[in-house]
């Protein structure tokens, strides 16, 4: 089912009798979850407002990622949070669609600088429910009315309401990148100069660590600040050995995508913890692969097909997602579980914004 516009879509719920899975470009749900008709969001499409100046872009749902980086970079600007690609990880194909990027809340290692996903939202509209249409936020970034339903939609993988249109917030691209690297880090070693990296006023971008690659960190801006940062930042740094400086985009589209993970058999998990807790996480996991990113706070594991990673770590303070199963149905839940008090309010508001368990079941609990 693909409605051609809100009104559409707003009349599907409306007299809706079966659960649906929603979905934009179909590029970024969760293997094993999917429940009931797909409905998708790939016909809401198109560019609505794009003000420069403003550093604003309204743009509807279903309109293509692509499309929408291109038209800022035609103005020298890009979306702050460096959205990946996870297509190649996940062995689909698809086109990443706006609406599934804020719906799953998806950003990449810039988050450590820019913020999230959700902190680029401004505003949004979306398809409640009863077939309600619900208009939060505004286009301008200054905009402190009513209740802020403009972050509990993203990362609610569409499991409150259908998201239509979308408000954000834009920011010039920077001149020049440099990444140093350090080699032979282990992963305690590596979260130690990430941290520090990360704690210098150096304005450090990106930080990650790929075993067997390098412990990177990455700064952006003007030319001459770059260059200065970088030799700073090496300096600050040398207790942890020699950094060597990688100009342009180095390895984080790499990094970005998951990409160590693509073409290899095993299920991936995405851990989000406190970054001094990730060694002995990973220690524990018996991880095949991982990576690390986001200073240590994001880590990427691989595992052997059917291994319930969660089991293996016992208690820790985080969360564990498996984004990639080799048997969806083996009975390990992709969602990691909700403290009791989590869940209540959860189950609060999905009865608010969707009453009659419509949208994306499985999902209830993702946000």
């Amino acid at each position: 089912m693909r409605p051609a516009d809100e009104d559409e879509l707003a009349e599907v719920i409306r007299v809706a009798t079966t659960h649906f899975s929603v979905q934009g470009g179909g590029t970024r749900g969760l293997e094993g979850v999917a429940a009931g008709a797909v409905l998708e969001t790939g016909g809401i499409a198109g560019i609505t407002l794009y003000e420069p100046g403003a550093l604003t872009l309204v743009a509807r749902a279903g309109t293509p990622l692509a499309e929408i980086e291109t038209a800022l970079a035609a103005e020298g600007q890009r979306l702050p949070f460096e959205v990946p690609d996870f297509r190649a990880m996940l062995g689909r194909q698809g086109e990443s669609t706006i609406g599934g990027v804020m719906a799953a809340n998806a950003s990449g290692p810039r988050r450590v600088q820019a913020g999230a996903a959700r902190d680029s939202l401004i505003g949004v509209r979306f398809v409640d429910g009863r077939g309600d249409v619900i208009r939060n936020g505004g286009r301008v970034m200054k905009n402190v009315t009513g209740y802020d339903l403009v972050k509990l939609m993203a990362g609610s993988r569409g499991s409150l309401g259908i998201l239509t249109e979308v408000s954000m917030k834009v920011l010039p691209a920077p001149e020049a990148q440099a990444t140093l690297s350090l080699a032979g880090l282990d992963d305690a070693r590596a979260v130690a100069a990430m941290s520090a990296a990360l704690g210098s006023p150096f304005e450090v971008s990106g930080a990650a660590h790929w075993p067997g690659r390098g412990t990177f960190l990455r700064i952006e801006g003007f030319t001459a600040s770059v260059a200065y940062r970088a030799e700073r930042l090496a300096a600050l740094l040398a207790g942890f050995g020699r950094a060597e400086r990688i100009e342009g985009a180095g390895p984080w589209p790499e990094i970005r995508d998951a990409a160590p993970f693509a073409g290899r058999a095993g299920d991936v998990w995405r851990l989000s913890v406190k970054p001094s807790d990730a060694p002995g996480l990973i220690a524990r996991a018996g991880a095949e692969a991982h990576l690390m990113d986001w200073g240590g706070g994001l880590v990427w594991i691989l595992t052997a097909p059917g291994a319930d990673l969660r089991t293996r770590l016992g208690g820790f303070s985080g969360h564990a997602t498996r984004v990639r199963a080799t048997d969806p149905a083996d009975g390990i839940p992709a969602l990691h579980p909700e403290p009791p008090a989590v869940a209540a309010l959860t189950a609060g508001l999905k009865n608010r914004f969707d009453p009659r368990g419509l949208f994306n079941p499985a999902h209830a609990g993702a946000f």
